[in-house]
């Protein structure tokens, strides 16, 4: 990730981060992560959809917990996860994971007011720390802002508003914006990425400080950084395995590699083998010089369904 940019997992009290997205998978996990996170830190998470109802939000949501891959024992899905399981529909009637459109928190009054919908998060995050809770998590759809509503012509103002909010007051509460690049053009959110401190990006699958494995999204499948051998083997192989079984062409980012050993390679090359299945594909992406010539010489380049994209000299 750039220096601007934070995992979803790493995000603390007083964050104000945008989610830029253009594929809905990528979406689902950070925000899953994001309110999953929120409700084992004792936090209140305050989702605030486009339109859809709180049950469509929870039934998303619930996906994407369904399809998370099975991780490393330092990554998502292991130990830490299994004995530390979140219920997000009893957390939600518990008024602990609370969902509003946007409609209903923003139009109350009939018309957008940027000045009236930060004194009303302002309120909700007082309120939550008189409930008990030990901090607000806020995630806002910003489609909203595309509908013509009465005021929404002032979302702008808004953000910038609410990003020195953040910035001047010790706030015990964290906010993510989600913005679809499929219907805000380039310059509009050019505009809006300079009213947030930075991005938010997923979690690693993987991450030992020798190994980091996160997800891409489009095409589907993993980036690799830093050395596979041994040690690490295991753990990617586990990875791998998991998400392999998702989609029919897996996309390897291979250019953060700086060492492989030669069962490292196998398994980059095998990642996804015909006992997959028939009709699957593999491609290995940011492939530098070095690494190519290694799986050319060891016989590997020509595995079935295996697609090799050269790093860019």
């Amino acid at each position: 990730m750039s220096l601007n940019s934070k995992a979803v997992g790493s995000m603390q009290l007083g964050d104000h981060l945008c989610l830029f997205f253009d594929n809905d998978e990528e979406r689902r996990s950070i925000m899953a992560a994001y309110v999953r996170d929120g409700v084992r830190a004792g936090q209140k998470i305050i989702y605030i959809s486009d339109a859809v109802t709180a049950t469509e939000v929870l039934d998303w949501l619930l996906g994407a917990e369904r399809d998370a891959p099975v991780a490393g024992p330092d990554g998502p899905g292991g130990p830490g996860d299994a004995a530390d399981p979140v219920d997000l529909a009893a957390a939600m009637e518990e008024g602990h994971f609370v969902v509003r459109t946007a409609e209903e928190t923003f139009l109350a009054s009939g018309r957008f007011d940027p000045q009236g919908s930060l004194d009303l998060m302002a309120t909700e995050i007082d309120l939550a720390l008189v409930q008990g809770y030990s901090g607000v998590r806020i995630a806002g759809e910003a489609r909203f802002s595309l509908r013509r509503w009465p005021g929404t012509e002032q979302h702008g103002d808004f953000e910038r508003m609410l990003d020195e909010m953040f910035m001047t007051n010790d706030l015990k509460a964290m906010a993510i914006c989600q913005f679809d690049r499929r219907w805000f053009d380039a310059e509009r959110l050019a505009e809006l990425e300079a009213c947030h401190m930075g991005h938010v990006g997923a979690d690693a699958y993987y991450d030992d400080g020798s190994l980091r494995i996160t997800p891409i999204f489009s095409p589907p499948g993993v980036a690799l950084a830093g050395v596979i051998d041994e040690s690490t083997r295991p753990a990617a192989e586990k990875v791998l395995e998991s998400v392999a079984t998702r989609t029919n062409l897996l996309c390897l980012d291979v250019g953060g590699v700086t060492d492989c050993d030669a069962d490292g390679l196998r398994l980059l090359t095998r990642a996804d083998g015909p006992e997959r299945g028939p009709n699957r594909g593999l491609l290995l992406r940011g492939v530098a010089p070095r690494l190519g010539e290694r799986i050319e010489s060891a016989g590997l380049a020509r595995a079935s369904g295996l697609a090799i994209d050269p790093a860019p000299r």
